[in-house]
């Protein structure tokens, strides 16, 4: 089995940067995607090590824009000085080195990169283009990819404080526009024109303020994103939104520096509008569930409030008593509807549904002093599949523990253990005695515990002593596929 290094590891294990450097080029790396795409080329990532013998491989990113020529992985391999000559001639140089071939862009370069004017590392770039002639688009990203580089030694790449990004990011392919200092579209890739036209544009987006047109086209109610203007004029980096009743696009700038001054910008466009119509179709699903769940535990409730009214009716003592178990049974099961009902997706606080549960049966309690009922762990987050069959098995324990436990304390503690959820419900009762099978008694609720224990969760449950032998402990093991 192959392992990869990792970048934390490799350059602590092999450099002596500052946790200040690592920061710049863990920002690079995470934003260095960017830079492969534009240059059609893969990118590895070198660091001096702590020694100055020569230089590790921390990273490396392939481009979705064209084929890799790295097939391999080669993050963590060392290179001695000397062994790759345009690495020394960059952290030389402090300049962008390059080994062309004949024709077209250069098929090797070093990028120094550079961090309040020390060098951090060198960025190795591998262009897979071939020697044919290239087209507007292909030059368009070409020239983009050198600026960027030169952004690199210059400590410009990646911008230091970006604006907060939006949940999809765009990328090179998604869309580009290139923007002049005034933020003037110079040159837009047909993906770009089309997400704007979707959005209502009828001009052509070369020419046009992009800023401007983004914020006419944004015809919603509510106030202004205030990032739009800068992020669309190139000005600033980060991400913002433009949405209307017919589109949504996502908007990434990246300023462009040189010399110290501002010679333009990128902004790359993603048509986020199909992403956003999944996105509310998901909300208004989950809403729509939970509506569900909130209107069957109102019946719950309405069906044991009934039976509660009947009960008080009825003489007969185990008339009156079985329909009470009825009453808390029901109550258990609309328990967990309420649960579900506020939390969005299928995954429920299962301690939420056991506080319930044992305020429930204390509740419900027909002893004479009030006992306690305790939880002593946490289940934590389980699927709910598995907390409607769980959440009736407990409360049927729960009341065992409660009605024949001779008033004494119960305590319900769950944990988990690799893949299973044990839960122990134990009582310091008189306890059961030895020459008695719990199981052959015909009550009905160990019947009804074993049946969603052993069927619907395919566990285990057994009976025994507690602790020191006093009292009683139900123990249930449940197996968890998550």
């Amino acid at each position: 089995m192959v392992v990869v290094a990792r970048f934390d590891d490799v350059a602590r294990e092999r450099t002596d940067l500052s946790e200040a450097d690592l920061d710049h080029l863990r920002s690079l790396v995470a934003d260095w995607t960017l830079l492969a795409d534009l240059a059609f080329a893969d990118l590895v990532l070198w660091l001096p090590t702590w020694n100055g013998g020569g230089f590790v491989a921390a990273d490396q990113v392939r481009p979705t824009t064209g084929p890799t020529g790295l097939f391999d992985d080669i993050v963590g391999e060392y290179t001695a000085r000397g062994r790759r000559p345009i690495l020394d001639r960059a952290v030389s140089a402090r300049a962008v080195i390059a080994e062309r071939g004949n024709t077209g862009p250069a098929k090797i370069e070093a990028i120094p990169v550079m961090r309040d004017g020390h060098l951090v590392g060198v960025v190795e770039r591998h262009s897979s283009l071939s020697g044919r002639e290239f087209g507007p688009l292909e030059q368009a990203y070409l020239k983009a990819a050198d600026e960027l580089a030169d952004m690199v030694v210059d400590g410009t790449f990646p911008p230091s404080q970006p604006l907060a990004r939006t949940g999809s990011q765009p990328r090179v392919g998604d869309g580009f526009i290139r923007v002049d200092t005034q933020g003037v579209v110079e040159f837009a890739s047909p993906n770009a024109r089309s997400a704007f036209h979707r959005l209502g544009l009828a001009t052509d987006l070369v020419g046009v303020d992009l800023a401007r047109t983004s914020a006419k086209l944004a015809r919603r109610p509510g106030p202004v994103d205030e990032a739009l203007a800068v992020i669309a004029s190139g000005r600033a980096a980060g991400g913002a939104e433009v949405e209307n009743a017919g589109a949504v696009i996502t908007l990434r700038g990246v300023p462009l520096h040189h010399g110290g001054r501002r010679t333009g910008g990128l902004v790359l466009v993603r048509d986020a509008t199909e992403i956003r119509r999944r996105d509310r179709a998901l909300l208004s699903k989950d809403a729509t569930i939970r509506e569900i769940h909130h209107r069957v535990k109102n019946n719950l409730q309405t069906v044991a409030a009934l039976l509660r009214l009947q009960a008080r009716r009825i003489d007969i003592p185990e008339a009156r008593a079985a329909l009470e178990e009825a009453v808390r049974r029901v109550g258990a099961i609309a328990v967990v509807h309420e649960t579900l009902a506020h939390t969005p997706g299928e995954r429920v606080d299962a301690d939420e549904v056991a506080d319930r549960l044992i305020a429930l049966v204390r509740d419900m309690s027909l002893t004479s002093r009030s006992v306690s009922v305790t939880r002593t762990a946490s289940f934590g987050i389980l699927p709910a599949e598995v907390v409607t069959p769980l959440a009736m098995a407990l409360g049927e324990l729960l009341q065992n523990a409660v009605e024949h436990g001779g008033g004494a304390d119960v305590h319900l503690i769950p944990a988990r253990q690799d893949s299973w959820l044990l839960v122990e419900v134990i009582d310091e009762g008189p306890g059961i005695r030895e020459d008695v099978d719990p199981f052959a008694t015909g009550r009905l609720g160990l019947q009804i515990v074993r049946t969603l224990v052993s069927d619907e969760l395919g566990g285990e449950l057994e009976l025994g002593p507690g602790p020191g032998g006093t009292g009683t402990c139900v123990r249930v093991r449940i197996p968890l596929s998550g």
